[in-house]
């Protein structure tokens, strides 16, 4: 019998079932094939239509912030929101190593390069202290207002903490931290949506943020994404800059800069839409599944991951700690093998080859949850 049975028998009779469990199943219980029809029928099935901009209202509106841009995917949307908050080429972005490779991606396709800091176990998340700690150490704010890395003599235009599986990090230390040094923030979200902070939603904290709503996220238009802002300016720099930087005219086709063709395309968001309409139900039957999870592991010798101190998780992943790698590879071997789809946390940015020369500052948490941290079952359940 498999060291871990207890487990596997535990998650086939949550989900009622001894057929294979997926990590995460997209939830369609409302309006979907309804909104897809009224979108084909519609003749609207790209880049614009009716559906594109009642999500970005009810994105908004759900989140708290004043507005929202759709584009085609979380990783455009990210790079989007470092370009509008002025990061250019050969300068450098402070992030975390334990994230999923999208996160530096869209930092590199600026033609910036990343800094890696530390995360904190509790979150998972990029640790304010350790942040605070390298800028003390390695960065200087010249007389042009802007911080530069002392080491390299790179202007650090910004800083990405990513609210990694749906748990918040600790955000407000995080901008408090980032305004003294004049570093602008954007939250990676992506995961996140239906997470707060004290009692406000992910993503209303930094200059701007972004979500995803990929296929095996809380709710999902298929491929898509968003970034949020409570700044006018910079949401219409978004939108301009993700429809090609044309200027409207009825006819004409111009262009004043460099444009990306980002947007969310019409039958995506009505989607989107519809599963907006049961995303509170859909976090109930997460937390649902959390509750079961919690209780069933108090009393094992597996860490179940609960959200931080002063947070309401969505439980977008489910996560949890091992006692070490062979006990984790030994877990997700055993729980492969009979069905149950696991998977590692993802391998640190700073380990693979296209990063590998990129600073960081030892991530000595960053390394211990890479080898313990195993992600389980999180589907939603009624």
């Amino acid at each position: 019998m498999a060291q871990f049975q207890d487990t596997i028998d535990f998650i086939k009779s949550t989900f009622n079932t001894q057929e294979f469990i997926p990590l995460h199943a997209p939830y369609f219980g409302g309006n979907e094939k309804k909104y897809l029809n009224e979108c084909i029928d519609s003749t609207f099935v790209s880049s614009v239509g009716a559906f594109v901009d009642q999500f970005e209202k009810e994105l908004a509106s759900y989140t708290g912030a004043k507005y929202a841009v759709a584009c085609v995917n979380g990783t455009n949307a990210l790079h989007i929101a470092m370009l509008i908050a002025g990061v250019k080429p050969q300068e450098e972005v402070i992030t975390q190593a334990l994230t999923f490779i999208a996160t530096t991606n869209a930092i590199s396709y600026i033609g910036a390069k990343p800094i890696f800091i530390d995360v904190d176990k509790e979150t998972l998340g990029l640790s304010a202290k350790a942040l605070e700690n390298f800028l003390n150490k390695n960065a200087e704010k010249k007389a042009d207002g802007y911080t530069y890395n002392k080491s390299t003599g790179k202007r650090i235009a910004a800083c990405v903490p990513m609210h990694t599986f749906g748990f918040p990090v600790e955000i407000d230390k995080i901008i408090a931290i980032c305004d003294e040094w004049n570093i602008p923030v954007v939250e990676d979200a992506a995961e996140s949506l239906g997470s707060s902070f004290k009692g406000k939603h992910t993503g209303n904290f930094g200059q701007t943020a972004v979500f995803s709503f990929n296929g095996n996220k809380t709710i999902t238009s298929g491929g898509g994404g968003a970034i949020i802002t409570n700044d006018e300016h910079l949401a219409k720099r978004a939108k301009h800059l993700t429809t090609q930087a044309k200027i409207p005219h009825k006819w004409e086709f111009r262009h004043d800069e460099i444009g990306y063709n980002y947007r969310m395309p019409n039958i995506n968001a009505a989607l989107a839409c519809a599963q907006l309409e049961q995303l509170d139900t859909i976090l109930e039957g997460k937390r649902k599944l959390a509750n079961k999870y919690t209780e069933f592991f108090k009393d094992k010798n597996i860490k179940y991951i609960t959200e931080p101190e002063n947070s309401t998780s969505n439980y977008w992943l489910n996560a949890v700690l091992l006692e070490n790698r062979e006990q984790r590879d030994l877990f997700l071997k055993e729980t492969n093998e009979n069905g149950v789809m696991t998977r590692p946390i993802w391998d640190l940015m700073s380990t693979l080859p296209m990063f590998k020369d990129c600073q960081n500052d030892g991530l000595k948490n960053s390394q211990w949850l890479e080898e313990r941290v195993v992600n389980i079952p999180s589907s939603y359940i009624k």
